[in-house]
């Protein structure tokens, strides 16, 4: 079958691949006025399957070219996930003089000699020429540790105050920290995560960054994605520590029992962020599925996408420190006509219908609550199916609602009412909608919410309805702003 990417469910203003498999993003960085982005790719089947880098790149964060396949697998297994970064000091010694180039930090996956058991080591890639081919280290795998089954996910940054690398891997349960010099001779630094947060399932993909807190003093961020286990209804899914880090050592803020999800949708895994961004943000890309049923979804030629890319900040709640998240400024360039609606109230049992005529759209809106204990909208995709993105005013929880939003014959997991805590704000919910031909990402009173969740409408939206259910919720804004295709040029 021929790609156009006009096929049914394929995303129109999230980047999905040419054709075949996509997964986990990976090597994720910013050099010479591109952002890089790599992802696990299988390149002979929408399912998966022995895993290769795939490779795309975007002057800003919207629109994609697609670039040949970086990092194909070789003795040593599949080429699973990892992360890259600028060598700007030549630690490696892979590069000349004050020219700095990009290495890759990634996990082999094979098995032991003579044996089908897995091995994940560490190994590494370098790209003289922007990224465009790359050679694999011939000292490959640069770590080990043959007691450890999954051992994988390399992410590395370079940690100013001690001048050195840091690694954090995903171990079985746990994050192992480690520190190098030069990226090639690895040394044990510390372990985290015995007893904190989630242990649901294996821990994936970690990640590890500083953010100030409302501008102010700075904290660490540890991200840790949440494999499948077959025994949760949410399937997979990401957590995330606050603390602080020494350069060896992170210390969670909170006690081991206090659990702190990223986003609560179902379709939010694997996320990790860029490196080397100079312009101070920290932008978060997350793969918009579940592997509860990620190979299950009905589309063809492609399989998967990314979300949008988020820029993440730290803020003082009630709660405590959270993260916030919200699109990056650059969605602004997909961003077309605006129509404004009035203020007003929507009593219970009397919905206000707006006609929607764009099938791509952001949704921005702003409740008050009134005397209703229950408020939001309803997204008509046809007479039989619609999404729910509503408010429950008594246990104070964003949620949305995909029981009825189109096929879900794949998956018994896959209809579900997906639910946020979030107090109101002065009385008020502000949303922040962006609706895809088979995605939805919703943020709450600026972020301090995320819910994202795949959708497959038989349809594009029809009608927008305001609902407000026993009692009267008044209505104080109402955008609804047509967005482009970032592949209609």
């Amino acid at each position: 079958m021929i790609k156009t990417y006009k096929e049914q469910y394929r995303p129109q203003f999230h980047f999905s691949p040419e054709e075949k498999w996509l997964n986990d993003p990976n090597g994720m960085v910013f050099f010479n006025d591109e952002y890089h982005l790599f992802y696990q790719h299988h390149p002979f089947g929408t399912t998966w399957g022995p895993m290769h880098w795939g490779h795309t790149v975007s002057k800003d964060l919207i629109h994609w070219e697609h670039l040949p396949i970086a990092l194909y697998p070789d003795e040593l297994g599949a080429i699973f996930s990892g992360s890259a970064v600028v060598d700007w000091e030549n630690t490696t010694g892979f590069f000349e003089k004050d020219q700095p180039g990009l290495v890759a930090i990634y996990t082999s996956a094979g098995t032991y000699p003579d044996s089908d058991r897995p091995l994940q080591q560490q190994s590494l890639a370098y790209s003289k020429d922007n990224g465009r081919t790359w050679v694999k280290f011939e000292g490959n795998p640069v770590l080990s540790d043959v007691n450890i089954t999954d051992y994988r996910d390399p992410k590395v940054f370079w940690h100013e105050e001690t001048n050195k690398w840091v690694m954090v891997l995903a171990t079985g349960q746990t994050i192992t920290i480690y520190t190098s010099l030069n990226l090639k001779e690895w040394e044990f630094a510390s372990e985290f995560g015995h007893t904190a947060g989630s242990h649901d399932g294996v821990w994936e993909c970690p990640d590890l960054f500083k953010l100030p807190v409302d501008g102010g003093q700075e904290k660490w961020v540890m991200i840790v994605s949440i494999g499948d286990n077959g025994q949760s209804a949410e399937g997979s899914r990401t957590q995330y520590f606050i603390g602080q880090f020494d350069g060896t050592t992170f210390v969670n803020d909170h006690d081991d029992s206090t659990i702190l999800w990223l986003d609560y949708g179902r379709d939010n895994y694997a996320g990790v962020s860029w490196s080397d961004i100079q312009d101070g943000r920290r932008i978060y890309l997350g793969w918009m599925s579940n592997w509860r049923y990620a190979n299950q979804v009905p589309t063809e030629v492609w399989r998967s996408a990314m979300t949008l890319p988020r820029e993440l900040s730290l803020a003082a709640t009630e709660a405590g420190v959270r993260l916030f998240q919200k699109p990056v400024a650059e969605v602004s360039r997909i961003r077309k006509e605006t129509e404004s609606y009035p203020k007003m109230s929507v009593e219970s049992g009397n919905g206000v219908s707006i006609p929607l005529t764009h099938s791509l759209m952001e949704i921005t809106i702003e409740f008050e609550k009134e005397s209703s204990s229950q408020y939001g909208l309803i997204i008509r995709h046809s007479e039989e199916e619609k999404t729910v993105i509503g408010y429950n005013a008594a246990e104070e929880k964003l949620f949305v609602d995909r029981t009825l939003s189109g096929e879900h014959s794949f998956s018994t997991s896959f209809p579900a009412v997906q639910e946020a805590p979030l107090k109101l704000d002065d009385q008020r919910l502000k949303l922040q909608l962006f609706l895809d031909t088979s995605s939805i990402e919703v943020f709450g009173n600026n972020g301090e919410a995320a819910i994202t969740s795949l959708l497959f409408p038989s349809e594009s939206a029809q009608e927008l309805v305001l609902f407000s259910n026993e009692g009267t919720t008044n209505v104080l804004k109402v955008n609804v702003t047509e967005l482009d295709s970032i592949w209609s040029k």
